[in-house]
């Protein structure tokens, strides 16, 4: 029997808004990493006929100059497009438990509203992640 070739797609596009503020730090090396918790919602018609949604959570990390537009720009509740990948991280606790978790890494992100409160400094329609 052939050995089945599948293509190496790993694409996401997943709109949705912040559940909390962006939580910016910076790695040993200086680089920078934001982290948005995203919360991402799906309506559908169910067998009866009848309108549901379906809401999920997940979290999307920015980093170097995309982290430090993302951090800077959005806040809890902003609506933001973004387009990365998915991307498992693993790593023990302090127990020596492994944990693991899928997160999605942002090449870009499209802020969705313009930027509130910051007199003539407008945020950019989008900023995208220079090292992708």
């Amino acid at each position: 029997m052939a050995e089945l070739r599948l293509p190496e797609l790993n694409q996401v596009v997943l709109s949705g808004r912040l559940t909390r503020d962006p939580d910016r730090r910076y790695a040993s090396d200086g680089t920078a990493i934001t982290s948005l918790p995203l919360a991402f919602h799906r309506r559908y018609r169910t067998r009866e006929g009848t309108m549901a949604e379906h809401t999920g959570y997940v979290t999307v990390m920015c980093y170097q100059r995309l982290a430090e537009v993302c951090g800077q720009y959005l806040h809890m509740g902003s609506p933001v497009l973004v387009e990365g990948r998915l991307q498992m991280r693993e790593w023990a606790t302090a127990r020596g438990e492994k944990r693991q978790s899928l997160e999605i890494r942002a090449e870009s992100v499209h802020f969705l509203e313009k930027a509130a409160g910051h007199g003539d400094t407008e945020a950019p329609a989008s900023a995208e992640d220079p090292t992708s």
